[in-house]
């Protein structure tokens, strides 16, 4: 294909051929431009000759895990029920629920949205993004680390937030995720010659999408921010740790879902604790 390339843009004509006949692939040209196809190749090679044109990235494999379909089943059973037994007021956060010591809130926003749009478009990006972060670190390890993420998000933004606007949405944890993936390159940073430039390149790429995802109008862009950061931190701590998933890290990613769960049911049963007659 490389070669391919380089006969065209000399004017050549090539043809790619596979033979059957044990010889395999080959590149065929007129027998007038063999000799110039010949030298075009030769000076190709000698100038690209040490040049780096494909890496191995160090580091795991890029995978997706579908547990994140789980996530997106729970909220939409919390939407339902947000809709249909009006869960809203039990679990929106506000800063006067802050000051008044109601840390649940900082959970239970995190399952409420104010419309069915703003579900789906958490619903889609955080699917694709828990999935990969999961692939990545863990499944019960990365969920765990984007919901604190998102409740961070949530008390930072009430702490900056002074005007008793409320919170609610899965966005924050949606970043956490992000900022887990943007930096999931670090660990290898010592022992590569190109770790660096994988890490810059990897929090860059965050960077941009958090820009394009983050940062649209009418959104909390500070609660957006802070699950963005937060992930990064998280994500740099796990891969300085070199967390990934591995028939050994199975105790971790239990107990890891394990404490989501709790961190899942117990907000809310002081919700409705707290909120019931």
């Amino acid at each position: 294909m490389d070669w391919s390339l380089v006969l065209a843009s000399q004017g050549i004509g090539t043809t790619i051929d596979y033979s059957h006949d044990g010889n395999g692939w080959s590149l065929l040209v007129n027998p007038a431009d063999y000799e110039n196809a010949l030298n075009a190749i030769r000076l190709y090679r000698l100038e690209n000759r040490g040049w780096p044109w494909q890496n191995r990235v160090p580091g795991p494999e890029v995978l997706f895990d579908w547990g994140s379909l789980a996530w997106v089943a729970l909220l939409i059973l919390f939407f339902y029920l947000q809709t249909r037994y009006g869960f809203k007021p039990l679990g929106i956060a506000s800063h006067a629920d802050l000051t008044n010591g109601q840390w649940w809130r900082w959970f239970t926003a995190i399952w409420l949205h104010a419309d069915l749009g703003h579900l789906a478009s958490n619903a889609v990006f955080g699917f694709l993004l828990l999935g990969l972060s999961m692939g990545r670190y863990g499944t019960g390890l990365s969920l765990l680390a984007a919901y604190l993420a998102g409740a961070s998000a949530n008390l930072i933004s009430e702490l900056i937030y002074t005007d008793n606007r409320q919170g609610l949405g899965a966005s924050g944890m949606v970043m956490g995720a992000l900022g887990l993936l943007a930096v999931q390159s670090f660990w290898p940073r010592q022992k590569a010659p190109l770790g660096k430039k994988y890490l810059i390149g990897g929090i860059a790429a965050g960077i941009m999408l958090f820009a394009l995802l983050g940062l649209a109008p009418g959104t909390n862009v500070i609660a957006h921010l802070a699950g963005f950061i937060v992930g990064i931190i998280s994500g740099a701590l796990l891969s300085l740790a070199k967390v990934r998933p591995s028939p050994q890290s199975w105790k971790l990613n239990v107990l890891s879902g394990l404490a989501f769960t709790v961190l899942v049911v117990l907000p809310w049963w002081l919700a409705i604790k707290a909120g019931g007659p």
